[in-house]
């Protein structure tokens, strides 16, 4: 797979190549998926398995052949994706200093019995992927404001009343009750720092390359905005966005968006066929400045 020299490449799974494909409206055109997927060095037998597998997992339905088809992602689908604009935009935003620390930690507990074992893990799942810490069993916590979004989720479960909401300006776990040690316990920082800086080391050399004067031909840039566009993916999803007051100073993850922000710009500016805007157009409506 073609990669910016002195990087490394970029590993792109083709399941994340098709998610990375998903228009605003949910669709994926496959002849455009193919065409990627062929720039980047995967065979169409690679792309024909893997919507088969999306499409018998329920992720998406299949309509028409070949590179004619058209794929629909489901409501699961979509669910788990367009949260991912909104924690971009939040995150930018934190990054300029928009969004301050209120001082609250947002708590939510729930009991949910084995006979609902499935509505319960589901729950679950939707409160990490939110960015809440487990407290104890049951029990979970977040800096940030998330009421609205664990109601709906529970709603959307079948289990709003097995939900307790609330709030709190104290929290202590042993001996621990500042803020920063708080977040330095709860949530694995470290990992989530050096996926970071994995997105530093391959945003640098590809931002240098675009910024240089040499040409970048079509598949070249096809590639760098894929590689960006994964990396990123695979930096902010797990990042439970903390407010930068729990947060070491400096912390990698703004640097990271600024050196992405910018490439995509770059990508944009070189781009003169729009070949590349399906892979950010996700986020075109985020504020990077």
């Amino acid at each position: 797979m073609p990669g910016t020299p002195g990087s490394g490449p970029v590993e792109i799974p083709t399941r994340t190549l098709v998610h990375a494909m998903v228009r605003p409206d949910g669709s994926v055109d496959t002849g455009e998926l193919y065409t990627v997927a062929n720039v980047l060095g995967m065979t169409d037998q690679q792309v024909r398995l893997c919507i088969k597998r999306l499409v018998a997992e329920g992720r998406f339905t299949h309509r028409g052949r070949g590179r004619k088809a058209v794929l629909s992602a489901s409501e699961d689908t979509l669910r788990t994706l367009e949260p991912g604009v909104e924690f971009v935009r939040y995150a930018f935003r934190q990054d300029r200093g928009l969004e301050p620390w209120d001082g609250v930690w947002r708590l939510v507990a729930f009991a949910i019995p084995e006979s609902a074992r499935s509505a319960r893990d589901a729950l679950r799942d939707a409160i990490l992927r939110l960015g809440g810490a487990p407290l104890q069993g049951g029990l979970y916590v977040s800096a940030n404001e998330w009421t609205e979004l664990i109601s709906a989720e529970a709603h959307r479960l079948g289990v709003a009343d097995a939900i307790t909401l609330l709030t709190s300006r104290d929290l202590r776990i042993g001996s621990l009750d500042r803020p920063a040690e708080l977040a330095a316990h709860l949530w694995p920082l470290t990992e989530s720092a050096e996926r970071y800086h994995r997105l530093i080391e391959v945003a640098r050399p590809r931002l240098a390359r675009l910024e240089s004067a040499d040409a970048v031909d079509g598949i070249e840039l096809l590639t760098i905005g894929v590689e960006l566009t994964v990396e990123f993916g695979r930096a902010m999803e797990p990042d439970p966005l903390l407010p930068p007051e729990l947060l070491p100073n400096p912390w990698p993850g703004r640097q990271a968006r600024e050196l992405v922000s910018r490439a995509w710009a770059a990508v944009a500016d070189r781009d003169h066929t729009g070949a590349t805007r399906r892979l950010y157009r996700m986020y075109e409506d985020v504020d990077f400045r």
